[in-house]
């Protein structure tokens, strides 16, 4: 047998029912959908989704719900400091270099170094956080964790440091919202940009006995 050959079952597959052709396609006049009815109607109305009940309350309204979902949850890519043994001693670790040596899948998450394991080389750490066992076998080792900066809440009340703009700091005025060719002096009998031309008196339009 070859594979040009290969070919379903018998009757594994069957022809896909077309509906609405009519009395004489052999599904009647109702084209095989019963009289009336949900899906017997046109639209969208008679694709009913597999989890519609009917119109009871359904099932993701009837079950408890437990917990919630925390939008400010920052997921950290963890790495224990034993899997810092593939990095000579005094080397500088950072996200690019733990994404470089397959430690971390990303390098736009932040990173978090746990305390698993055993440290033998002082390295120069700069991670987005680490944990207090972490800290302290990185600097036993002789080492450095580098983290950024924490953020200052503002408190509450206190007003927002506004950072001046240029132009109020004595620079130049931004020409952003002027219109194209809306500035510059006037000239008697030019026509302004976009304008139309001058006016006539009186302000009627013109007829067919001025153009003559």
């Amino acid at each position: 047998m070859k594979i040009g050959q290969l070919k379903p079952a018998r009757g594994a597959t069957h022809k896909k029912k077309r509906r609405g052709l009519g009395p004489a396609s052999g599904l009647g006049g109702t084209a095989g959908r019963g009289h009336k009815g949900q899906r017997a109607r046109s639209g969208k109305g008679s694709m009913v989704p597999g989890w519609f009940e009917g119109g009871q309350m359904p099932i993701q309204r009837r079950i408890p719900k437990r917990g919630f979902t925390n939008v400010n949850r920052v997921e950290y890519q963890a790495v224990n400091v034993g899997s810092l043994a593939s990095f000579s001693a005094g080397e500088k670790v950072t996200r690019e270099t733990l994404r470089a040596k397959r430690l971390i899948n990303r390098g736009d998450h932040p990173v978090k170094l746990l305390g698993e394991g055993e440290v033998n080389s002082a390295f120069q750490i700069s991670v987005d956080a680490a944990s207090a066992t972490a800290r302290e076998k990185i600097e036993a080792a002789g080492g450095t964790i580098t983290l950024p900066e924490p953020k200052v809440r503002r408190a509450r009340g206190e007003q927002k440091v506004r950072i001046p703009r240029p132009h109020e700091a004595g620079g130049p005025k931004s020409a952003r919202g002027r219109k194209p060719g809306g500035g510059g002096p006037r000239i008697a009998g030019v026509p302004k940009p976009g304008g139309g031309g001058p006016k006539r008196a009186g302000g009627r339009k013109p007829g067919p006995a001025d153009r003559g």
